[in-house]
């Protein structure tokens, strides 16, 4: 998973990774508002969700403490790192000066 996962993320277009769990209350409040940012922005972005029950060495690598946790990488960067719940119009801020 890793060198996928570090493939993906050094694009030069930005993927904004999720980093998630199904139990998370919070990140089940997430997905809705992932998915209409996603289905606006269309190929500008890259929305990919990690389970870290599954993927705790990358959780891991990338500090990740709390979920939801969304960081934003570009070429291989990270560009904007946000633990907890973000408002729609929070996210297409970041997402919109990478």
């Amino acid at each position: 998973m890793k060198g996928k996962f570090d493939a993906l993320v050094s694009q030069d277009q930005p993927v904004l990774v999720d980093f998630y769990a199904d139990w998370c209350g919070p990140c089940q409040m997430m997905a809705p508002v992932l998915k209409e940012v996603a289905q606006e922005l269309g190929d500008k972005v890259k929305v990919i969700k990690i389970d870290v029950d599954k993927n705790q060495p990358i959780a891991q690598r990338f500090g990740v403490r709390s979920i939801p946790t969304l960081i934003l990488f570009q070429g291989g960067e990270i560009k904007w790192k946000k633990a907890g719940v973000v408002t729609k119009r929070e996210l297409t801020q970041a997402l919109s000066q990478a």
